[in-house]
């Protein structure tokens, strides 16, 4: 029986173990830290093997193949261990995809990909269509490949699921964007990085489609390097294609074959010049799956922002709460500073990426009365923005942040969570940020 071993043991880890055995192998999972309560249940009751806490090798390398989860570095002891064996590493999106026959639409990209792909979620369900939610977000593919049926998966693809992925391949795949981020984990190489994005376009043959943003620099110089087999369907907010969607007169144009969709900007459910990219880019996938101009209209209107987006708290005392704490690199926070159209009390911090702040300093100085810096190493957000904020202020929690930002802003104001940076010095997770911030908020 050939044996399957699962390195790491959240969401992606247990769901592929559990399509292991729903698949008959013989399976192992192994965790170097120690695994959530609510994982070790389901490895239980599915009857799975397992350990926490370090890896046992002889338990390991007799695996005819490795499921890595996409948290885990390649240069990790382990996975060179594996690696010297010869045994072949692959994702858990590339494992489910040998077992799914469902039309898949993939979405990767620097910024907008959880956004982008909720906003196709959501228009596929409005539509009333069958369809799977998961990837980066919601529930692991590979989990609900073994419990469940579904005739089409949204899937969000970080660049770190897809560096795993052979054989596997979109019917739709989008890139929303790509801008320096992760590159700790590309040698400090952006073209590894950009390589890893694309490699959602893998296997397409010219009946699948590729969506793409042609404003974006960096994207357009390797599509041009490359050849891609999939019919191209760019999305630009500069000029107008004859294929795929553009703005012309306040509205966003949706073109493909024979068919054109329009909808008034001031329509759209999620404001901002980046959410009109966003919004394009599932109103060309959904086009693409033959959905109706009503509901793509009515799906883009009526759509809710997604949890540590943007997303709108309370106002208290006219003072609107944003808690924007997914922004977990520098183009994040600048597209959130740049939809802001009133002063802004920015809450920043956590743990710098090797951050360069110089193309926040404009939009700082012309919308930012004072920052919190919620980190244990702020130095970096002092020395870039003295000169331009006239109030900076370090704290250590939540709590503190939005009690300092709160006496900072004045009726009229937002106080806006974007901290630019990952949450681990002193949250769990940017979720965790996100949650202590709300709750924080509420307390006021």
């Amino acid at each position: 029986m050939k044996r399957i071993v699962v390195l790491g043991g959240g969401e992606s880890g247990v769901g592929s173990a559990v399509l292991a055995k729903v698949k008959g192998f013989d399976v192992f999972l192994s965790d170097m830290g120690k695994i959530a309560e609510k994982y070790i249940e389901v490895l239980k009751e599915w009857e799975i093997p397992y350990e926490e806490g370090g890896h046992t090798e002889e338990k390991i390398l007799n695996a005819s193949e490795v499921i890595k989860s996409p948290g885990i570095p390649s240069t990790a002891p382990m996975v060179q261990k594996i690696e010297e064996n010869g045994i072949n590493i692959i994702s858990e999106i590339e494992f489910a995809g040998r077992y799914d026959s469902a039309k898949k639409i993939c979405i990767t990209g620097s910024n907008g990909k959880t956004t982008t792909t909720s906003l196709i979620y959501y228009l596929l369900q409005q539509a009333g269509l069958n369809v799977g939610l998961g990837g980066n977000i919601g529930k692991s593919y590979a989990f609900q490949v073994a419990t469940e049926k579904h005739d089409i998966y949204v899937l969000e693809l970080s660049s770190f699921q897809l560096d795993n992925v052979y054989d596997f391949k979109a019917d739709i795949a989008i890139i929303t964007n790509i801008t320096p981020d992760h590159l700790d984990r590309y040698d400090h190489k952006m073209e590894n990085y950009v390589r890893s994005k694309f490699r959602i376009t893998r296997n397409m043959s010219d009946e699948d489609c590729f969506i793409f943003c042609s404003d974006d620099e960096i994207t357009i110089n390797h599509l041009n390097q490359i050849v891609i087999q999939a019919k191209k369907l760019p999305f630009t907010q500069k000029t107008e294609v004859e294929q795929g969607a553009f703005v012309k007169d306040e509205k966003m144009v949706v073109k493909y074959r024979d068919s054109e969709c329009d909808i008034y900007l001031q329509e759209l459910a999620l404001g901002g010049k980046h959410n009109v990219y966003n919004s394009m880019a599932a109103a060309i996938a959904a086009k693409v799956m033959d959905i109706d101009n009503e509901t793509i209209r009515h799906s883009l209107a009526t759509f809710q922002a997604v949890e540590h987006r943007l997303e709108k708290v309370l106002s208290i005392k006219d003072v609107l709460y944003i808690n924007d704490s997914k922004a977990t690199n520098v183009d994040a926070a600048w597209y959130a500073l740049e939809c802001q159209t009133r002063p802004v009390v920015w809450i920043v911090g956590g743990k710098d990426k090797g951050n360069d702040y110089t193309c926040l300093l404009p939009l700082a100085k012309e919308k930012v009365k004072a920052m919190v810096c919620m980190g244990v190493d702020n130095h970096k957000f002092h020395d870039s923005f003295t000169d331009v904020v006239p109030v900076i202020k370090d704290v250590k929690s939540a709590e503190e942040a939005v009690r300092v930002a709160s006496s900072l802003a004045s009726p009229g104001d937002v106080v806006l969570l974007s901290p630019c940076c990952a949450s681990f010095d002193l949250f769990k997770s940017y979720e965790d940020r996100g949650r202590q911030f709300k709750e924080a908020v509420r307390n006021l």
